[in-house]
């Protein structure tokens, strides 16, 4: 498990817009969010995704460079590029199951008749500052109940405004 105040670990993962996201490479005025999704199959993630494509602009106003990740083959990424509307939102594929365990992301396998991959991750939203050091999580095992993103923004506003420190650091 990451614990808050300390460097997360490196990604650096394919777009489905033909470049590569590399975290150590972000240089946000604030934070870099990192919004991990179970995969195309997904209609809740299908959701969260669209919402925060459509509030896009709401986040980098803020200074934060938002990112979804997936386990998702490049075939299955492709298809929620296309098929979700999310806006500007970068889409990045083929998180490995060891990096998502990394993470500290909640790993599970597919059902019977379902059009689940064989193995995916639950859904985490994380907050990296600048540095790579870990201001915030939230990481959940199944998929429903996300963060609300009016919340988040109004919580990050005041973090930002008021330069509000990491919580949950003792360990």
């Amino acid at each position: 498990m990451l614990t808050p105040g300390q460097s997360v670990p490196e990604l650096d993962l394919p777009l489905t817009i033909d470049a590569r996201f590399e975290l150590s490479r972000q240089s946000p005025q604030n934070f870099t969010m990192l919004v991990f999704y179970r995969g195309k199959h997904c209609p809740i993630c299908k959701g969260q995704l669209e919402e925060i494509g459509g509030r896009l602009s709401d986040f980098t106003d803020a200074g934060i460079n938002v990112f979804a990740v997936s386990m998702d083959s490049e075939e299955r990424a492709a298809v929620a590029h296309k098929e979700w509307d999310t806006g500007d939102l970068p889409l990045a594929w083929g998180l490995s199951e060891e990096q998502a365990r990394e993470w500290g992301l909640f790993i599970s396998e597919k059902r019977p008749d379902s059009e689940e991959p064989q193995v995916f991750s639950e859904p985490g939203l994380f907050l990296i500052k600048p540095d790579g050091e870990l201001y915030f999580q939230v990481v959940q095992n199944a998929p429903f109940t996300r963060p609300s993103l009016d919340q988040l923004l109004q919580g990050l506003n005041y973090v930002i405004k008021n330069d509000y420190p990491t919580r949950g650091t003792l360990t």
